[in-house]
């Protein structure tokens, strides 16, 4: 039976450089992907890891190896390795996650992901992964979001006296 793959596209209003930036840089990383780290080594062949949880005792880490690194356009993952405190993954897969960028307008950018590699009997898995990469492309725009304004109307407290 075949692999299936999942791929999520996502409009987003920036230049594809700032947008391929937040997929490579550690800070952006832990800051859109709610992560506690993230070691990149932004280059082919480089190295693409991430945990969440506490740092001295994480609850999971994924790393892969960056198969291609062609900024700001696509960023290849492959050869993945996962640790979950409560378990392996519950399938067998071997998943190559692609990320895409592509100009949009004056201004934007398109995000295609490309996960690919999703076993025959893996749907609860993949259907958590549907939502997983809306839920991380929602991060991304979160990270991405200018910082809203003060309203004119806030008063702070003894302002009328």
């Amino acid at each position: 039976m075949a692999r299936r793959t999942l791929v999520h596209e996502e409009e987003f209003g920036v230049a594809p450089e700032v947008l391929f930036g937040i997929l490579h840089r550690p800070r952006d990383i832990c800051a859109w992907w709610s992560a506690s780290s993230a070691i990149v080594i932004p280059r082919t062949g480089g190295l693409y890891a991430i945990a969440w949880g506490d740092l001295d005792d994480p609850d999971y880490v994924s790393s892969a190896t960056i198969r291609t690194f062609e900024s700001p356009q696509r960023l290849v993952l492959v050869d993945y390795q996962y640790y979950a405190k409560d378990g392996l993954l519950p399938i067998d897969a071997d998943f190559v996650v692609t990320f895409e960028v592509e100009q949009r307008g004056a201004e934007g950018s398109l995000l295609r992901v490309t996960h690919d590699g999703f076993p025959p009997g893996s749907e609860d898995f993949y259907a958590r992964c549907v939502q997983g990469w809306a839920d991380t492309c929602g991060g991304m725009q979160r990270h991405l979001a200018p910082p809203a304004e003060p309203s004119d109307s806030s008063t702070c407290a003894g302002e009328d006296m």
